[in-house]
């Protein structure tokens, strides 16, 4: 099993690329399910997410071609096959995502419940009732999620909770059903809008994406398009951390401010200096830093795949911060691996209570999920002497070639066995 070995104490500085957002291209492969024609998607990250989404597309029948130049080739028109099966599904949630587009362009879907990062409860009762509201017949058999349905009907859905993969899947179901459907309390995560504006360019009628209230034309069929993935904020926002913590200077091109405000504000309160332009970000910091509270909500507020990473970056800052997680239950798997390399940190229900150390010392530790996997290489970045973080495949699901992005900033980590 792959292991990261980082020898600490180098400030990060340099130039890198972001790569293209991981949960904006799983949903936007998943679109090409809509249309017979060709779909052209660039800027796709190679990672674990993606390969396996792809592998289960192609399972379908779904024909896929790759360029060097990060982009995807793919075509639903000769699809033979409606099921998602338990062996993709359960190394990745987002699966799930081929449910409504299936069923709105074939009127049948059978997809198994899914699995992912161990992080909490993420139930899939919001698709289900979300796709029963535009008319579909939908049983829970033998592990598989078995939708009907002739033709979906435009209708106004309410969703229970806010869910972003939620918001999706009943997105893609309702550009093909008949009349209008009305998405109230939906996600307004910037991957949301990706996706929007990747049907809208295969031609769905898809307004109000990035608000509360997405409204959607059904329309009777989509065409081919092309379409370039937005930058990853969490991946961009992981990078900023990082030299943040490390007390260093770099700047990320391919990347975008606008969709990392409540991440940005955050790194200057706690003394970084950070400018930007419309395709690049700059962050230099002092070496020590003030420790900063931060409360996790949905988007446009503080993002749970940010709060290890701050976790992290606290835990070598001056003073005490409250760490606040309200998305999910089980995300401070990363404190107790901390704490083996000199954090003090104690958690107290839904917060953790984090107060600055002078420095961390190097030790092996163990990932438990992908964000959590980057909030260890963070805190191996800053301790003396040697990190070695053991099971990386987590990482490897959400950032492509991390460990030689960071060799480019100067960091002296290498990949092992």
């Amino acid at each position: 099993m792959d292991k990261l070995v980082i020898q600490g104490g180098v400030p990060l500085s340099g130039e890198i690329r972001v790569s293209g957002a991981k949960n904006a291209a799983l949903p936007i492969l998943c679109a090409t399910l809509l249309t017979p024609e060709p779909l052209r998607i660039q800027n796709v990250p190679h990672l674990r997410d993606v390969t396996t989404m792809l592998t289960l597309l192609g399972q379908m029948g779904v024909e896929v071609s790759l360029d060097e130049k990060l982009g995807v080739g793919l075509s639903a028109a000769r699809l033979r096959n409606y099921t998602a099966s338990y062996d993709l599904v359960k190394t990745m949630r987002a699966s799930i995502m081929v449910l409504g587009p299936l069923l709105a362009r074939f009127g049948e879907a059978l997809v198994s419940l899914p699995g992912g990062c161990a992080i909490g409860q993420r139930p899939v009762d919001q698709h289900i009732k979300g796709l029963e509201a535009l008319g579909a017949d939908i049983a829970i058999e033998r592990g598989y999620i078995h939708a009907r349905a002739k033709r979906l009907r435009g209708a106004r859905l309410v969703m229970d909770l806010v869910t972003v993969t939620g918001t999706e899947n009943l997105m893609m179901a309702a550009v093909l059903a008949d009349g209008r459907t009305v998405i109230e309390n939906a996600a307004r995560e910037p991957e949301v809008v990706d996706l929007a504006q990747c049907l809208n360019a295969m031609g769905a009628r898809v307004e109000g994406a990035g608000s509360d209230v997405i409204n959607i034309e059904g329309v009777d069929a989509l065409h081919g398009a092309q379409y370039r993935v937005m930058p990853d904020r969490i991946e961009t926002g992981t990078f900023l951390a990082a030299a943040a913590a490390t007390g260093g200077s770099i700047k990320l091109k391919s990347a975008r401010a606008d969709i990392l405000d409540s991440v940005v504000a955050k790194l200057q309160e706690a003394g970084a200096t950070v400018e930007h332009g419309e395709d690049w970000i700059s962050l230099s910091a002092p070496e020590g830093l003030k420790a900063v509270s931060v409360r996790t909500a949905p988007y446009p507020a503080f993002p749970t795949d940010m709060q290890a990473q701050f976790t992290a970056l606290n835990s070598v800052a001056r003073g005490t911060a409250i760490v606040t997680e309200t998305i999910f239950e089980n995300r401070f798997m990363h404190v107790q691996e901390l704490r083996r390399l000199g954090a003090d940190i104690e958690v107290e229900g839904n917060a953790a209570v984090v107060r600055g150390v002078p420095r961390l010392q190097g030790a092996k530790v163990m990932a438990t999920d992908l964000r959590a996997s980057a909030s260890l290489v963070l805190a191996g970045l800053v301790a003396e002497g040697e990190t070695l973080v053991d099971r990386v495949y987590h990482l490897d699901r959400g950032y492509e070639c991390i460990e030689e992005k960071l060799s480019q900033l100067g960091a002296r980590i290498k990949r092992t066995h």
